[in-house]
């Protein structure tokens, strides 16, 4: 039988895992070199705009599954960032100003009806998975945390000489999620550290990092065929539409 990895083994191989993150990606990575065009980023922003808006519906499912109050207690947070509350408008009302500020109407951003279906496919097989296992696991599956604030950071570096069009106010999204980020990967880290002990569950945990991770990329995927090869979904059969 195999022996489980230690602690700091353990933390070792889900960071290992890091060249699978979506900043890897070619969408992604050309992107940061300022070779997208402002149609590419405006339907990479209308359709990231659903994997924002899902993410407290994320949380608020997981949150319904866990039994400890100091653990709700930490993790509602993250649903206060995004939804916001009085005061505090949160992190969708930031990405709508994200995406007002390269060009687009509000009103088209929270229609949805830009979003591609294999990203709608991916981010709702993400919410499925939360709905349908263990608040544990479900904790697991946020861990592509480890490797965001790498990510915040290149766009607030490259971005304003990249895309200059852009307006500045727009890039608070960024800014905000690098402390953010850095808090609820310390928390959600700790949790599947504390909870996935065995070798059988250790194995597991990395299992669902890959699915998560394979969610953001996918996600990159769809974005690819569409506005990079202009083969968006049923291009060639006169029977599609324009988002």
């Amino acid at each position: 039988m195999n022996q489980p990895w230690t602690t700091k083994q353990f933390e070792k191989r889900l960071r290992s895992m890091a060249p699978l993150y979506h900043i890897n990606h070619p969408f992604q990575q050309d992107m940061h070199r300022g070779a997208l065009t402002r149609e590419q980023i405006q339907g990479w922003v209308y359709n990231r705009f659903y994997y924002q808006v899902s993410i407290p519906i994320k949380d608020s499912i997981l949150l319904s599954k866990i039994h400890d109050r100091e653990t709700r207690r930490h993790w509602i947070q993250r649903i206060i960032d995004h939804d916001g509350r009085e005061g505090e408008e949160g992190g969708i009302e930031a990405w709508i100003q994200l995406g007002e500020a390269t060009g687009l109407k509000r009103e088209d951003i929270v229609s949805l009806e830009h979003v591609l279906p294999g990203v709608r496919f991916a981010v709702d097989a993400y919410v499925n998975f939360v709905r349908n296992h263990s608040w544990e696991e479900a904790v697991c599956s946020s861990l592509t945390e480890l490797f965001a604030p790498t990510i915040h950071k290149q766009r607030l570096a490259a971005w304003p000489e990249n895309y200059p069009w852009i307006k500045a106010e727009g890039l608070a999204y960024f800014q905000n999620r690098l402390g953010e980020a850095h808090r609820d990967v310390e928390h959600g880290l700790a949790l599947t550290l504390e909870n996935f002990k065995t070798a059988e569950q250790q194995q597991r945990a990395l299992e669902i990092l890959k699915f998560k991770l394979d969610v953001l990329w996918s996600m990159l995927d769809a974005m690819t065929m569409a506005y990079v090869h202009q083969t968006p979904p049923y291009f060639n059969t006169g029977l599609g539409s324009d988002d």
